[in-house]
């Protein structure tokens, strides 16, 4: 009797164990969904004198339509340890400033559980990331991406670190009213996260529709949160196809053609 309550006991014991060191960490992004969302727009701050400001975007949106195409080249930042869990997201996509469509890919640099996290994903809203595992992304890393319509309503979406490159094809109909080269603050289980400190990082260069997307002082959004700025563009490039962005309000030199 003894000797069988002590097997239902143990067997017991093992599946707890076993769920226990099978769940993924508490506060991690992974155990809660992560969501690159559209734009959440806030009043402007009167600190930073920009187009647009939001409470997840920073970065530079060009607004019109029919926009098919997007390529970025960025600089993958560190982020800095936190007391609390804090996330920042690099990423090119169509869609999502005046729509609640989205396509995109892009990195993270999140800090939580005591650690930094890095890693490259894929998204087209309503659904959650899809994370790629194949690519090992660390801080420093350059990154390419492009977002391009093939046919009808089919999109190749790619994206590359050094040798490790990944696409994927994927069914996309939204309306194409914007592009986008962004520092996000994504949502992690529900809502807006708290931006990690990512330093500064550079975008550059752009394109959209395969041209020089040309962009301009108004095109530039600075990120609000808690009524602090949080991240701020610099002025576009002399070329216009790129800019730098930084932790903080201060607005930092754009990068040399």
């Amino acid at each position: 009797m003894q000797k069988s309550r002590w097997r239902r006991f143990a067997v017991c014991s093992m599946s707890i164990v076993g769920v226990v060191i099978g769940a993924a960490p508490a506060g991690s992004a992974r155990s809660s969904g992560m969501f690159h969302r559209p734009r959440v727009a806030v009043s402007r701050p009167g600190t930073r004198a920009a187009g647009w400001a939001s409470s997840n975007w920073s970065g530079y949106a060009v607004t019109g339509s029919a926009y098919n195409a997007v390529t970025a080249k960025w600089i993958v930042p560190a982020a800095a340890g936190s007391r609390k869990a804090t996330y920042s997201s690099n990423w090119v996509g169509i869609d999502g400033y005046n729509n609640s469509s989205l396509i995109q890919t892009g990195t993270e640099s999140d800090y939580y559980n005591g650690s930094a996290h890095y890693a490259a994903w894929w998204e087209i809203l309503p659904a959650a990331e899809t994370v790629i595992p194949s690519i090992i992304v660390k801080p420093g890393d350059t990154i390419t991406a492009s977002i391009s319509k093939t046919s009808g309503s089919s999109w190749a979406i790619t994206i590359a670190d050094g040798h490790q490159s990944f696409t994927t094809t994927q069914t996309y109909s939204g309306p194409q009213t914007s592009a986008e080269w962004i520092e996000e603050a994504p949502t992690v289980g529900g809502r807006v996260a708290s931006l990690a400190n990512y330093g500064q990082t550079t975008f550059d260069p752009g394109t959209v529709n395969g041209a020089n997307p040309r962009l301009t002082a108004s095109d530039a959004g600075v990120m609000v949160q808690k009524r602090v700025q949080v991240s701020t563009p610099s002025s576009p490039d002399a070329d216009t196809d790129g800019f730098n962005i930084a932790y903080g309000a201060s607005v930092p030199a754009p990068p040399p053609s």
